[in-house]
């Protein structure tokens, strides 16, 4: 099974530049950063990893994952560089395509695309997108992004995404993009991994949850006329436990992103020499 690291990266943990530095001489295979771009003040919706619903102060103050992999591609060389996750609906899918097709450039193709649509209504809307619309707007974005990144000229004419044929460089080193892994664990996800995802990357998940999935995808593959071995389970934020990651591989998964203290440096650095002497041996 592939390790990631996952951190809220923030003014006052440590630097992205030396946790990928320090990741990729580890061993570990990739990292991972979220975005919370603008939370707005005394939102209603309760944060859903917690019973008392309070936002953490880690997602006020997370730094914006494109620039932080940027700096941290340029520290590495083989260590893979995911976003976990990319708010889709809050960002324009022009200027997004040229960000990806960026970073994977300068990467040497070590992008890995991971995305969502978001829990917390108050800061989609601030984005101009109803929360209702927030899915449809996702996989509009997407399938207008791959116009961008596999063809000279690209456009796209749908409900929420409209623009005629424009040039967009660079494009990505991966073929025909980065991977697009999608998060959630509705049912409807299920059939977005199958009809326009690469990967399924779920969230707060049991092992038993994760198979049920992975047949369902299996399932919607095969009527889709899909190889399902094209689809790959990642499981997200999880516990530096051998024995729970070896859970979720039996499930299905073939990546898992261990969630690290948002921490100042040198407790940072201990914590991946824990992790690492736990998972990587």
């Amino acid at each position: 099974m592939k390790i990631g690291i996952a951190m809220f990266v923030t003014q006052s943990s440590i630097d992205v530049a030396e946790l990928a530095q320090a990741c990729e001489a580890h061993g570990f295979e990739s990292l991972w950063v979220p975005e919370h771009p603008a939370i707005p003040a005394g939102p209603k919706s309760p944060w859903p990893g917690s019973p008392d619903g309070v936002i953490p102060q880690m997602y006020y103050e997370c730094v914006d994952p494109f620039v932080a992999l940027g700096r941290a591609s340029a520290v590495t060389t083989t260590l893979k560089l995911g976003t976990g996750i990319c708010l889709v609906p809050e960002r324009n899918p022009i200027l997004l395509a040229k960000e990806i097709a960026t970073l994977d450039y300068f990467s040497g193709g070590r992008f890995l695309f991971g995305i969502g649509t978001g829990w917390l209504r108050e800061e989609t809307e601030l984005f101009g997108i109803e929360f209702a619309q927030r899915i449809g707007y996702t996989r509009e974005s997407v399938q207008a992004m791959k116009e961008l990144w596999t063809n000279e000229t690209g456009e796209f004419h749908g409900k929420y995404i409209d623009f005629p044929p424009i040039y967009s460089s660079p494009k990505p080193v991966q073929q025909p993009h980065p991977p697009v892994l999608i998060g959630g664990r509705a049912r409807n996800v299920f059939r977005r991994v199958v009809s326009w995802g690469d990967g399924w990357m779920p969230n707060r998940i049991t092992p038993d949850e994760l198979r049920a999935g992975r047949d369902e995808i299996i399932r919607l593959s095969q009527e889709a006329g899909r190889d399902p071995h094209t689809i790959e389970i990642s499981v997200f934020g999880q516990p530096a436990d051998p024995e729970t990651l070896k859970a979720y591989e039996d499930a299905g998964a073939a990546r898992a992103m261990v969630f690290a203290d948002s921490a100042p440096r040198d407790n940072a650095l201990r914590q991946l020499d824990e992790y690492a002497a736990r998972l990587l041996t």
